[in-house]
């Protein structure tokens, strides 16, 4: 398949950094999202990360003026018809994600790939809400989208090679690195870093060690950029939080269980980067 025009649902920190790696790259991408407001804070978001490449002079202005004009934003679906393969990057929700591939699998022509960013949710699953089945796949984008190199491609049970190998093929010429997974909670790297994260949450419940210290001794012991729980303000509580909860609904298994911790701070809105305050302040 040849595919030339990205679909993406979604204007939020993963759409949007989707369609700008898709336009750096050549590819005409439609960025949908329920409101305008939506739709203009993502191309935003994307004219204001092309402006710190232009600083470090990785692009030109006129690179950065091309992509741009590459996305179009839209609030209407219709507009995704022109895409081979359009990428659901909506909030992981199942509910919302089934309305969503619901919607696009009555509206897109037969032959469009549909694909999931979803970081927990099973695909097969979800492609079995779907009258197309064999070309829905798993995308998993990881956060910054434009500077993070791997893409895990997640087969459902009924996903074609076809559809796999386009897609595979895809992330190529996105300059990505892609892995092929099989269908199971979280995939491979959430099913080991979510639980990871959760545990520093219980280490610092505890008071073992402070935040600072906990993601030093990671960084400096383990050799990682960035420490557990930095990176979990990084990633959202929210989003850490429904993961493990998939986990534990999923496999039935104590070890999965939300640290208290967690699930404490994510009622009181503290979500980390996005909200302003999540373990540290922003």
């Amino acid at each position: 398949m040849n595919i030339t025009t990205i679909g993406v649902v979604g204007a939020g920190t993963m759409g949007n950094g989707i369609a700008q790696a898709c336009a750096v790259r050549g590819l005409s991408v439609v960025m949908v999202d329920i409101n305008d407001a939506a739709v203009q804070r993502g191309v935003g978001t994307v004219s204001a990360s092309l402006d710190r490449l232009i600083k470090k002079d990785k692009m030109t202005a006129a690179d950065k003026d091309a992509a741009l004009a590459r996305i179009q934003g839209s609030t209407n679906y219709e507009d995704l018809k022109a895409a081979q393969l359009v990428i659901e990057a909506a909030t992981e929700n199942q509910a919302l994600k089934i309305k969503i591939l619901g919607q696009l699998d009555a509206l897109l022509p037969a032959e469009t790939i549909i694909a999931t960013n979803t970081s927990s949710i099973s695909i097969t699953q979800l492609a079995a809400t779907t009258q197309r089945a064999d070309r829905f796949i798993g995308m998993h984008f990881f956060n910054p989208v434009p500077l993070m190199a791997l893409v895990e491609i997640i087969r459902g049970l009924q996903t074609s090679d076809a559809t796999h190998d386009a897609v595979k093929a895809l992330a190529v010429a996105l300059g990505k690195t892609p892995i092929t997974v099989k269908n199971a909670p979280g995939f491979v790297v959430n099913r080991i870093l979510v639980p990871m994260i959760n545990e520093a949450f219980f280490v610092l419940a505890e008071g073992l060690a402070t935040a600072e210290d906990i993601d030093a001794g990671m960084k400096l012991g383990c050799n990682q950029p960035i420490g557990p729980l930095a990176l979990a303000d990084m990633i959202g509580l929210d989003v850490c939080l429904a993961v493990m909860n998939v986990y534990v609904e999923q496999y039935a298994d104590s070890k999965y269980r939300p640290a208290p911790l967690l699930k404490e701070m994510v009622a009181a809105g503290w979500l980390g980067r996005k909200t302003g305050r999540g373990v540290y302040r922003y």
